[in-house]
């Protein structure tokens, strides 16, 4: 379902713990982080959209979050023609989102990579509320911000006054040191721990994952080979 312009209905979610921390997503085999999202279907409203989504990507229902806010109007992005499906090529442009500010009211164990049969992610962790863009894959790094900073307000007066740091691309402790080298990356000895078949761990280097993620493999392609990349829709 697609408007004139060629964006198609969809919508965000920012999922807050009770410290104010974002649900942070590693989209399934690849190397991106992202927010939960996904389309509108025909004769959905944004809000019944958003509650689908949430459980078929993280496995929450309606009783685990309250909604605290969403952005007033459609927020858009243009999705490169590399990322698009050959036959959709022409007419579809990119996305036009609703995002939503959810406060996680249930467990993190109520959270549930593999609710359905089709997962979109096989890691996540929570991150600070100005997330690294610079792991967001580039296109939808604009949409990024302007979600986060609409809906900052809603957020304790400390979190909002970060917006700063988002901008620049350094976290609080780099501006308070004075330090310039740009945007923060994930540090290199954060790596992936993929279970073995053998119920043992082992490091695949080619991963980075923060401290406190959680990371559930993806059953149909195995644990010790996880491809690189897939198109984003």
């Amino acid at each position: 379902m697609l408007d004139r312009d060629g964006f198609r209905p969809n919508v965000g979610i920012i999922l807050l713990n009770q410290r104010n921390q974002v649900f942070w997503g590693k989209r399934i085999r690849t190397h991106s982080w992202q927010f939960p999202q996904g389309g509108i279907d025909r004769g959905e409203t944004p809000e019944q959209a958003m509650f689908r989504e949430l459980h078929e990507e993280v496995g929450l229902k309606p009783n685990h979050v309250r909604v605290v806010a969403r952005t007033r109007d459609w927020l858009r992005y243009e999705v490169p023609d590399r990322y698009i499906r050959r036959d959709a090529r022409g007419h579809y442009k990119g996305q036009k989102q609703i995002w939503f500010l959810l406060q996680l009211v249930g467990h993190d164990w109520d959270l549930n990579l593999r609710a359905t049969d089709h997962p979109e992610f096989d890691a996540w962790r929570w991150n600070d509320y100005w997330v690294p863009l610079d792991v967001v894959v580039e296109f939808k790094r604009g949409v990024y911000e302007m979600a986060l900073t609409e809906l900052a307000r809603f957020l304790p007066r400390g979190e909002q006054q970060r917006n700063r740091y988002l901008r620049s691309g350094m976290r609080p402790r780099e501006q308070e040191a004075g330090q310039t080298s740009g945007p923060a990356h994930l540090a290199p000895s954060h790596q992936v721990m993929y279970p073995a078949r053998t119920g043992s761990f082992r490091i695949n280097p080619g991963i980075e994952l923060p401290p406190g993620a959680s990371f559930d493999p993806d059953p149909q392609t195995g644990i010790d080979n996880p491809p690189d990349h897939k198109p984003l829709q």
